[in-house]
């Protein structure tokens, strides 16, 4: 059973940075995808990023060149870097956790794939 535990949410100006933590355990970090989901408030819950266990990284469109994902397999912890922040980033970020093998590019996009998600921090951007 992973337990993942986010940490580093808060509320940052537009145009701030951020950067979250999700540290792991319970589990062998090395071999599963990791990544982060984001929900509004009154929406659906929508992926941001994510980490294959080979480090090849994804990112919705919406995030690409202002955020970073990084995993640290020592500390078997997961990063997220926000930056240029903007109030449409305002969410509950969600850290997820799961096993994907072989030539599967659009799991890495879908909720259904993480088996283990993380309680959500909040992150709040304003204008």
């Amino acid at each position: 059973q992973v337990q993942l535990v986010e940490s580093g949410g808060g509320l940052v100006q537009a145009g701030g940075s951020l950067r979250l933590s999700c540290a792991a355990s319970g589990g062998t970090f090395s071999s599963y995808a990791m990544g982060w989901f984001r929900q509004a408030p009154g929406k659906e819950r929508k992926f941001v990023t994510a980490i294959s266990s080979s480090r090849s990284t994804y990112f919705a469109d919406s995030v690409k060149g202002r955020f970073t994902i990084s995993r640290d397999n020592v500390k078997n912890t997961v990063y997220l870097q926000m930056n240029s922040l903007k109030a449409e980033d305002t969410a509950v970020y969600y850290c997820v956790a799961g096993r994907i093998t072989g030539d599967s590019y659009f799991s890495y996009f879908k909720s259904a794939t993480y088996g283990y998600w993380g309680q959500g921090t909040q992150v709040t951007v304003s204008s």
